[in-house]
């Protein structure tokens, strides 16, 4: 079963390899991190991982049972017991279960761990599998919304922690 870890300083290289590698992939149902990203990652991941220190973000890799990097699961604009669900399953392990394994388990340390009674999410609908894993781990349909130009769906989950 694949395990979450909370994002440190000593992931940076495999985090940018698992980006490299999966950036044709996730381009295709996400918009693209362009060459920018790529070129500052380090700089970039060093703000996250002080922005994580405040409490206002936390970022989790997934990993298999093998210990290799096979996605990101992130809980962003923390704000008065509430936070944005956002992951991301590279090629390899997609269509597996993981997100849904993922997304489950960050639920539960939301609300146990993290102290929040609520998580937003945010898809396009174009990403059936991305708006599966929510539907399936008691996320509802709050609204709809554009997302980087194409149309989307908001959701929310309450009850956190179990």
């Amino acid at each position: 079963m694949p395990t979450l870890e909370r994002l440190r300083a000593d992931h940076t290289d495999a985090l940018l390899a698992f980006e490299r590698a999966n950036r044709a992939y996730f381009a295709r149902s996400v918009p693209d991190r362009q060459d920018a990203y790529f070129a500052e990652f380090t700089a970039r991941l060093q703000a996250l991982l002080a922005e994580q220190d405040t409490g206002v973000c936390h970022f989790h890799l997934l990993l298999d049972d093998e210990g290799r990097l096979i996605g990101r699961i992130n809980l962003v604009d923390v704000e008065r017991g509430s936070a944005e669900l956002g992951y991301r399953i590279g090629e390899p392990a997609a269509g597996r279960g993981m997100a849904t394994a993922a997304v489950r388990e960050m639920c539960r340390l939301a609300g146990t761990t993290y102290g929040l009674v609520s998580l937003t999410a945010r898809t396009t609908l174009d990403n059936p599998a991305s708006r599966t894993v929510l539907e399936r781990n008691g996320f509802t349909t709050t609204g709809t919304l554009t997302l980087d130009g194409r149309p989307g769906v908001r959701y929310r989950r309450a009850q956190l922690g179990d």
